[in-house]
């Protein structure tokens, strides 16, 4: 058993493709190619946590291909999510349906723990950073740890490492999942590593 991290692959969202230039001529080939991907390096033994913004689109036709990635899926909620920002009923039914998708539980805005690698945040956002021209979503944005890496999505490739916050996004990533291994690596790289491009 292994542990993965990705983020932001948006399953559904056709205007993703221009936005991020992801290679993709439509949103079936993008959605196909990132489950290839995933499971490419995921085995069914594997943890996967999945940092936010999974699914855009038709929500139904989104989720239904959650079910066809390997491992045990955990999710921590990102803007794009549909509990993101909800309460009462309406967050309960959100964690029920993305539940009954597949995912082993829907986690906190950002859980703190030791995965493999030494001692690291998950969170969708860094703590500062964003695609639009300012930073967003400040009230769920984390503090920077005092030790350790902080692990995110949310920036589609603006980063690979910056300092000690590591993009998990697919966007940074060349499409593909993190492993435990692959973040050691990164952190023992220089203070900037760009995106790894598609």
């Amino acid at each position: 058993m292994a542990n993965f991290f990705t983020s932001d692959l948006h399953f559904g969202h056709q205007n993703i493709i221009a936005y991020t230039s992801r290679p993709y001529a439509s949103v079936d080939e993008m959605n196909l190619d990132l489950i290839v991907r995933y499971n490419s390096v995921v085995t069914s033994d594997d943890v996967v946590y999945l940092l936010g913004d999974v699914c855009m689109g038709k929500l139904d036709d989104s989720l239904a291909l959650i079910s066809l990635l390997n491992g045990t899926k955990y999710l921590i909620p990102g803007n794009h999510d549909r509990m993101f920002g909800v309460t009462g009923n309406k967050y309960r039914n959100a964690i029920a349906r993305y539940i009954d998708a597949g995912f082993a539980d829907v986690l906190s805005n950002q859980i703190r723990d030791d995965f493999g690698f030494g001692t690291a945040t998950l969170c969708h956002f860094p703590p500062s950073g964003d695609t639009a021209e300012s930073d967003r979503y400040d009230e769920h944005r984390p503090q920077m740890p005092p030790h350790g890496l902080l692990l995110h999505g949310h920036t589609h490739g603006a980063w690979r490492k910056r300092g000690r916050c590591i993009d998990v996004g697919v966007d940074a990533n060349g499409g593909y999942p993190l492993s435990a291994d692959d973040i050691a690596d990164l952190a023992a790289m220089g203070d900037h590593v760009p995106a790894r491009i598609f």
